[in-house]
């Protein structure tokens, strides 16, 4: 019994092949959106994970205090003196073809046991001998081919598989890698068990992982592709509601034929999962496609921002086709609950009537707004919870703002929707066709309020990620010019440093040289006009040249007075500190930070406070001339601002030839800021891209919604036009109807995308990186904004409205049931 009873449900779709292909898209592009995005994220962590164990968890490196570059002899010295460190060599070259490959050099015969690096795979001879090998991660073979040649030529020793190592790098013996990076005896660090002291004259230095310093984005992508799996089980939604609906008089007979009530529940419940696994394996197999399109982009975007280095090809583990399957049926389960609870809860003698579908929906608006009230307070407390947290922490209470602000709004819509046409139906009674669409708008409601949810969800998401990438790039841009003043950059070899200092002095085209110096220092004590707190921290120190070139372009967020007057202060000896120190640890201009220098404790008072964007360290400024005499280190590097005028080209290429610096030793900062354009132009495509995928499942939620009710829309016109209304005027107010309602919604989708954009810029940027964006309003997104609305809803509305306007009227007249 119970194989026919299931074969009469199905014959249903049989006659109405639209409503399953609908339930299949809708699970389709929600599988398809967040099962791509979670593969990028598995591909991702995947080779985070390789790059956290390719030196070993218990590695750490060592650089010299007096921030000179290492060379081979300090390795020797601390070895002859029973120091157990290991030399390593890194650098980067161009491969013909474009690749850009990072070279690592080691010895394996000194390196810690525990490090990746130090599996030769081989023989150690083959590696250490000539002809050499390199090793490298698969992909990376599969990237290269089988004899890579660098840019210049030179072809590189023979490869040998290692999967332990990260994507995009190649190990090496020390000696190859000198050769091929023409380092000369120069090293990049060494390396040391995390258990040994530091020898005097050097110190420790920890490398955070790449998986936390990402794991802020990857929260966004997954926040994203959650949200377009919601709004495409909007689909799945529609397309059910109207299916039971259908089926009304179906399940009547069944139930009067002596079908049990949870014998037919479950054979619904069958008949889902059924249609579930087929929709969610086609979502997978789509995400796949989808994550190999977008990789690229991610990995341009982590490389970039975390110098994350991300294979460009998928590595997919097991759980993540359980973990993808699983997500899309649970969502089936969760947009099916309401119907089938709907369903059974309805009398024998009413199922048969469509009516009762709709006589609580007078009920449900109620419980919708008390839902929606109660959202905001979540909202609520978790803007509560984030504006009590440091710096740096309450990255999900960010998230969970942005999800109750845009629940609450999604629930309340509905009930703003039947407030407003009860409003205007006084206003339209002098207007009878007016009237009509407004009471027919009222009929609607209950069928389309769940996709002028996903389409509010959707334009609001769209709006707050537009502002806050397009604020984001303002800022950036703005913050890049002011920081990359010098027209070129040199960091030359200490021995060599004062004499090219002095050679620029005498150049007539030179007009600023801002020498800078870096170290590093222990924070014990911060003190405030009302407490002391002692702590201690590590921050970076950077000294610079307060020339008026600089000093006129510098940018500050806080002082105790004017801006002159903060520079002043630095010339004297003060500080200025970078956005996440003050944050994070609530220092305001005026406080005293007590610093542990070569010379002993220095106090040193706050003057002002600088943004820093992109720095995940706390950081202090101070003059070049008061770090050297603090910390007595030399100077590190230079910027050279020629005057205005003046090409950069022809000091380049004197400075290369006088003293022969090469490409890393000096830059032309025009180039620099032209790349980090370009790469911070690729940094949102993957933002981008969701965010029109998204906008695009929310039109299909509308189109779902509007051809589930196409046949009783023709039954509702068929009185019209019988009555003598031109088919060409019931189209044009069934596009004002739509029209009307998606501009309301986009008008909502405003304020709300205005909202989002704070608690993204305010909030949650300040919770996963430690610093703040300015907030900046667009009226051209906001235009756009409601436009997209209108225009999503037409377009949602023209397959339904052109089948309408072809139908001849025969047909029209034959539409002779009326609900």
């Amino acid at each position: 019994m119970m194989r026919v009873v299931l074969a009469t449900l199905l014959s249903h779709y049989r006659r109405h092949p639209g409503q399953l292909a609908m339930l299949l898209l809708g699970l389709w592009v929600a599988g398809a959106l967040w099962s791509g995005v979670q593969a990028i994220n598995a591909s991702a962590r995947e080779s985070y994970g390789r790059a956290e164990a390719w030196l070993g968890s218990g590695v750490v490196w060592l650089v010299r205090e007096d921030g000179q570059p290492l060379t081979y002899r300090d390795f020797v010295v601390l070895r002859r003196a029973g120091v157990p460190v290991s030399p390593l060599l890194q650098g980067k070259r161009d491969i013909a073809g474009g690749a850009r490959i990072t070279l690592v050099g080691i010895d394996p015969l000194t390196l810690p046991a525990n490090s990746a690096l130090a599996d030769t795979s081989g023989s150690l001879r083959d590696f250490i001998q000539p002809p050499w090998q390199v090793r490298l991660a698969p992909d990376t073979r599969a990237q290269l081919g089988d004899s890579p040649r660098l840019q210049d030529g030179t072809l590189l020793p023979p490869l040998v598989e290692a999967f332990a190592l990260p994507p995009q790098t190649l190990v090496m013996d020390i000696a190859v890698a000198a050769q091929l990076l023409q380092a000369n005896d120069g090293i990049t660090a060494l390396l040391i068990d995390k258990e040994q002291a530091a020898p005097a004259g050097f110190m420790r230095m920890t490398r955070a992982g790449p998986g936390e310093l990402t794991e802020s984005f990857h929260l966004n992508l997954t926040a994203m592709a959650l949200l377009a799996l919601i709004v495409g089980l909007f689909i799945v939604q529609v397309a059910l509601g109207l299916a039971l609906e259908q089926r009304l008089a179906l399940l009547r007979t069944l139930r009067a034929l002596g079908v049990p009530a949870l014998t037919l529940l479950a054979l619904l419940v069958l008949e889902l999962l059924g249609i579930g696994l087929i929709g969610a394996s086609a979502g997978l197999i789509s995400g796949v496609w989808l994550a190999k399109a977008l990789l690229p982009d991610v990995a341009a975007t982590l490389q970039s921002l975390y110098g994350a280095k991300v294979s460009a090809s998928l590595n997919l583990p097991w759980h993540y086709w359980l973990g993808g399957m699983g997500v899309t049926l649970g969502g089936l389960v969760v947009a099916a609950g309401g119907v089938l609870w709907r369903a059974s809860r309805l009398p024998l003698l009413g199922l048969g009537q469509a009516q009762a579908w709709r006589s609580g929906f007078e009920r449900q608006l109620r419980w919708q707004a008390r839902l929606g009230v109660m959202a905001a307070l979540l909202a609520l407390v978790c803007g509560l919870v984030l504006w009590g947290s440091p710096a740096g922490e309450g990255l999900l209470a960010g998230f969970g703002l942005v999800a109750a602000l845009l629940l609450a709004a999604a629930l309340c819509l509905p009930p703003l929707l039947a407030r407003l046409l009860v409003l205007l139906l006084p206003w339209a009674r002098p207007r009878p066709l007016m009237q009509w669409a407004l009471a027919d708008m009222q009929l609607q409601l209950p069928r389309l309020s769940l996709a002028m949810m996903a389409l509010l969800i959707a334009l609001t998401a769209n709006l707050g990620v537009s502002s806050m990438v397009g604020g984001f790039r303002l800022t950036f841009l703005d913050w890049l010019e002011r920081r990359l003043m010098a027209d070129l950059y040199l960091r030359p070899p200490p021995a060599q440093f004062e004499e090219i200092h002095a050679w620029l002095g005498r150049r007539p085209e030179v007009q600023a040289r801002l020498t800078t110096v870096s170290a590093e220092a222990e924070l014990l004590e911060i003190t405030s006009t009302a407490t002391a707190r002692r702590l201690s921290l590590t921050v970076a120190v950077f000294g610079i040249t307060p020339a008026p070139e600089l000093v006129a372009r510098w940018p500050l967020l806080a002082s105790l007075s004017e801006r002159d007057a903060a520079w002043q202060a630095l010339r004297r000896g003060e500080a200025f500190i970078n956005e996440q120190l003050a944050r994070r640890e609530g220092i305001a201009p005026g406080d005293r930070l007590s610093l542990v220098t070569p010379g002993g404790a220095q106090v040193i008072t706050v003057a002002g406070i600088y943004p820093d964007y992109g720095n995940p360290r706390g950081e202090l400024v101070l003059t070049t001339a008061r770090v050297q005499l603090l910390f007595e280190v030399p100077p590190t590097a230079m910027g050279v601002v020629l005057s205005p005028g003046i090409s950069a080209g022809s000091l380049r290429q004197a400075l290369r030839q006088r003293f022969n610096l090469g490409e890393q030793q000096l830059q032309d900062q025009r180039e620099v800021k032209a790349g980090a354009t370009v790469i911070f132009e690729r940094t949102f495509a993957i933002t981008r891209a969701l965010n029109a995928l998204t906008l695009a499942v929310a039109a299909l939620a509308l189109l779902a919604t509007l051809l589930a009710q196409a046949g009783a829309r023709r039954r509702a016109m068929a009185v019209l036009w019988a009555l003598g209304v031109s088919r060409r005027r019931l189209v044009a107010i069934q596009l004002a109807q739509l029209a009307g309602m998606a501009l309301a919604t986009g008008l909502l989708a405003v304020p709300l995308g205005v909202a989002v954009t704070a608690c993204l810029v305010w909030g949650i940027n300040v919770a996963a990186f430690g610093w703040r964006l300015p907030l900046h309003v667009f009226p051209g997104e906001m235009g756009l904004t409601l436009a997209l609305a209108v225009l999503v809803a037409l377009l949602a509305a023209a397959l339904p409205m052109l089948k309408l306007f072809r139908t001849p009227p025969r047909a029209l007249l034959a539409e002779d049931e009326y609900p």
